[in-house]
């Protein structure tokens, strides 16, 4: 899978932006450039894989404005909930290898779950955040996710916000700790989900990714993140869903209680050695951005190298099933579109060439997906977070350049 890029491939240096692409997409790298002399970037990376090869590698910047550090071509950047859709990836390995049915009940593999209304609560709704489970109760720290029983212990008690299957929230935190728990419990090592990823999908891929970020990998290697703090989403009311910014103002709302738990200075705060170190499935994915292109690319090329079989491929790009009530989003109050993990193409946010392509966003600007019908992995992260809950104008600046060269 991994080809590099051909000898003919245009090598760009531009002062810090450093890469290349394949002859075809050089207009990608003329809008990366263009990222940092007209759209505010500070250090960022975007990646491209197409019909197996590497097309597009580019990064530049600095990872560390203060310290005035240049990004490298191995620095590792948080993506946030761009996380997501590296776990429904290894969730989607499970199922492939039969550990685990996308229609089950959860509480088929965790009876301990069977608890307060959830008995009945199928995997698919789950990971399509149908189930309710949103928001979690308990006060959530870095020292408790780092202690999965525990974790497990609380999450078992949850009780559902709305019937399961009638409506759809953003598992913003909670849906890589279930599905954590999950794999723990599928997985005949019982490893966790983030050992899973990187001994059965990193490791054979070779890919520099973590989820959980080992503690011999040192801080340098790592982007400072350049956050905001919650109070400054007023400010972008025109970029922000207005329910979701209001919404998350008001401390008794669900949005408040699913964002605000663990309660955080700034989403930057994720980046701090104590959260760097647990694993978040959902939100703390650390590693190099062409790494998230080839794992999507492999997903989007058939899967070939991890073995992934048709019925689980068809299961991805196959039509999301909504929940009864419609497709408003009662955490981000705009209409979205989830399947298996995934975000998929919706009303507020399209990507990619169809209907078939899945991924997911993360905060600040961090996308990665898979389009199945272009055979194409995409991936982009900064390190300045903006405002956008999806279509960052750097990301998808980037993304539109990518189906123009196609």
């Amino acid at each position: 899978m991994d080809k590099e890029l051909s000898d003919a491939s245009v090598r760009i240096e531009v002062s810090l932006l450093q890469g290349e692409v394949a002859p075809g997409f050089e207009e990608v790298a003329s809008v990366f450039e263009k990222n940092f002399a007209q759209r505010g970037e500070i250090g960022a990376a975007c990646a491209v894989y197409h019909e197996g090869r590497k097309v597009v590698d580019l990064w530049g910047g600095y990872r560390d404005r203060e310290a005035l550090a240049p990004w490298e071509e191995d620095t590792l950047v948080l993506v946030f909930s761009a996380t997501k859709g590296i776990s429904a990836l290894t969730v989607a390995l499970a199922h492939s290898r039969g550990l685990i049915d996308y229609e089950e009940k959860v509480a088929t593999y965790w009876p301990e779950f069977a608890h307060n209304g959830k008995e009945n609560i199928t995997l698919r709704q789950l990971l399509s955040h149908q189930a309710g489970l949103c928001a979690i109760d308990k006060p959530l720290n870095a020292r408790v996710l780092a202690d999965l029983d525990a974790v497990a212990s609380i999450l078992a008690q949850q009780r559902p916000v709305w019937e399961p299957g009638t409506k759809h929230g953003y598992h913003y935190l909670s849906l890589g700790l279930y599905e954590g728990e999950l794999i723990r419990r599928t997985d005949p090592k019982h490893r966790s989900l983030g050992r899973f990823f990187q001994e059965d999908i990193a490791s054979p891929l070779d890919l520099s990714f973590y989820i959980g970020l080992p503690p011999d990998v040192p801080d340098s290697k790592v982007a400072t993140i350049e956050g905001f703090k919650p109070l400054q989403m007023l400010l972008h009311m025109n970029t922000m869903p207005v329910g979701m910014v209001l919404g998350y103002m008001n401390p008794r709302s669900l949005t408040r209680r699913t964002l605000g738990n663990p309660k955080l200075h700034s989403p930057s705060d994720f980046n701090r050695p104590e959260y760097r170190r647990v694993e978040l499935p959902a939100g703390n994915g650390i590693g190099q951005i062409k790494a998230m292109a080839k794992a999507y690319g492999v997903f989007a090329a058939g899967g070939h190298e991890l073995g992934i079989d048709e019925d689980t491929l068809k299961a991805l790009t196959a039509s999301p099933t909504p929940p009864s009530l419609g497709s408003r989003d009662e955490v981000l109050k705009a209409d979205m579109s989830y399947s298996l993990g995934f975000n998929r193409p919706s009303k507020a946010f399209r990507f990619g060439s169809g209907e078939k392509c899945f991924g997911t966003i993360g905060a600040g600007g961090s996308f990665g997906f898979a389009d199945p019908q272009a055979q194409l992995g995409f991936a982009y992260a900064p390190n300045k977070m903006g405002f956008h809950i999806w279509d960052d104008p750097r990301e998808k600046a980037l993304r539109d350049a990518v189906y123009r060269c196609l």
